[in-house]
């Protein structure tokens, strides 16, 4: 394909992204179901040529900044109070998957070598972090499902990568050590996270001496790839050095990054995910002409490989379920004996976690990566691909009524402290403070009286409001309503004036910038 008409078809396909995006908000469905779907109709366009995607490049493309972005968003406190619990999905869920999805695999076709169904395994085993945030993003969870979830899906990717490396080399050479497999995961575990923990730290120092917002940016935004690079250029795992570098980053943002920086970057970087996720599950879709044409066709695909590749997904669906019911049974038995304060998840939490496990790109690109001439490989692509529709389409697309069936409470013990009033009454309360101690000069005399009464007032009333917030919500709906109106007249004016050619840009942009300032303040009080 000629480099021009490769651009005119990735043009094409972002057109056909916002398309297929204002489809799905119109239809009430989850994106990613639209995306995929549109993507494999699109797929089968007459003229269209075939979107043969290269495995090593998605994942280097695409993997990096998806990976840091659910870092970045992660509550690190609550990452760390529920590490156990997450380990628990990320490796133990992942191996035992595998190893049920692989004995599966051999019961059904004998024939198929351990190591090709331990591959299978490694393959559909991880549920796919891009998948889980697009599943996320539109349905409320407790604070510990959402953490497990999140904390998941950032750190499984690793050990189906290395199961599924070991799988492979045990299918060319013959040969698998269990304790060599461990051992090589400790390796490229603890090498990720000290690459990640090198990078995030050079980061850091860096931010703090560049000075130029969009040089900052710039760095911030590299960030993902150099530490996957680096990490897989020193023979670790890219994953964990990119997620470590992730939460360092995001620990730090708070203070190396000035206010037009966050805000700048943050728009930036969110339209530059929103395109990176939606052209990855059209890129999925993309690929089922691909795998149909290696399989013989639609037909000969469902006639000849149907019931397997439904019995592989129900079997994916059941270890999950088996593993973290068998966990939370696990949970509940130690509390009992007074040996753990965890809480088991219960019946309806268990189920939400069980049901969320949604696989995507990790597994496309890795069935993709199976070398020419692996035993099984067609049954592995299209069941890999099968896996991918089904957990998306059914999984993706009930996810929210089975959370609403659950009645999910949050728990005491996962609520904050203070609530988001009482926050503001504390950050009001110092900053009032803070302008009383420099409101007057050297001999006692008030120099900055408008200041001081305006912080005062400010400080008392959100006080005020946090004690209550029930009483003042209609009251301040209300009054952000009109400053919302207001902002709108102002920003008619100043575009009057500027069409009447009574101001220059410069003032457009000036005036504007404070116009967007006040109504996004407005905003973010009213909600």
């Amino acid at each position: 394909m000629e480099p021009t008409h490769l651009f005119e078809l990735v043009i094409a396909m972002f057109l056909a992204i916002i398309a297929l995006q204002y489809a799905a908000h119109r239809l009430g469905l989850p994106p990613s179901v639209a995306l995929l779907t549109g993507g494999a109709l699109l797929a089968f366009v007459p003229g269209l040529p075939a979107i043969s995607v290269d495995p090593e490049l998605v994942l280097v493309i695409f993997l990096p900044p998806l990976l840091m972005d659910g870092a970045w968003a992660i509550a690190l406190a609550r990452l760390r109070r529920h590490m156990i619990g997450i380990a628990s999905l990320a490796v133990g869920a992942v191996l035992f998957t595998c190893a049920v999805v692989a004995v599966v695999a051999h019961l059904i076709f004998p024939s198929l070598p351990w190591a090709a169904c331990a591959a299978l395994g490694a393959i559909v085993a991880p549920p796919d972090a891009v998948s889980a945030r697009a599943v996320l993003e539109r349905v409320r969870l407790p604070r510990r499902l959402q953490i497990l979830l999140e904390g998941e899906s950032l750190l499984n990717d690793a050990s189906g990568l290395v199961l599924f490396r070991f799988a492979v080399a045990a299918a060319a050479t013959g040969a698998f050590s269990a304790g060599e497999a461990v051992g090589s995961f400790l390796v490229l575990a603890l090498g990720g996270a000290v690459v990640g923990v090198v990078v995030g730290t050079a980061w850091v120092k860096l931010v703090r001496r560049l000075g130029d917002e969009y040089l900052i940016i710039a760095a911030t935004v590299l960030l993902g790839w150099i530490s996957y690079l680096l990490g897989e250029l020193l023979h670790v795992s890219g994953v964990i050095a990119t997620v470590t570098t992730g939460l360092i980053a995001s620990w730090h943002q708070h203070t190396v990054f000035s206010a037009a920086t966050r805000m700048r970057g943050t728009s930036f970087w969110t339209v530059m995910i929103f395109l990176m996720e939606a052209s990855v599950f059209t890129l999925i879709g993309l690929s089922l002409r691909d795998v149909v044409e290696r399989g013989g066709g639609l037909t000969t695909v469902i006639a000849t490989m149907g019931l397997p590749m439904l019995a592989i997904l129900v079997t994916l669906v059941v270890a999950r379920f088996a593993w973290i019911f068998a966990s939370d049974l696990v949970i509940r038995f130690c509390a009992a004996l007074g040996v753990t304060r965890a809480q088991p998840l219960g019946a309806g939490g268990a189920t939400v976690l069980s049901w969320a496990g949604v696989r995507g790109v990790i597994t496309l690109a890795l069935a993709l990566s199976l070398p020419e001439g692996f035993p099984g490989r067609d049954f592995i692509l299209a069941t890999s691909f099968a896996v991918i529709l089904g957990t998306v389409l059914v999984q993706g697309t009930t996810l929210g009524r089975v959370i609403a069936w659950a009645r999910l409470v949050e728990t005491e013990t996962e609520r904050a402290r203070l609530t988001m009033s009482q926050a503001e009454a504390a950050m009001a309360q110092a900053q009032f403070g803070t302008v009383q101690s420099l409101a007057y000069d050297a001999e006692g005399k008030l120099i900055h009286p408008q200041l001081l009464e305006r912080y005062q007032r400010r400080a008392t009333a959100i006080v005020d409001y946090a004690e209550r917030t029930a009483h003042y919500i209609p009251v301040l709906h209300a009054h952000f309503d009109v400053i919302l109106e207001a902002v709108a007249t102002g920003r008619r004016e100043l575009i009057r004036l500027h069409r009447a050619g009574d101001i220059d840009d410069e003032t457009l942009d000036e005036l504007e910038r404070d116009l967007d300032l006040e109504e996004l303040s407005a905003i973010s009080a009213k909600a």
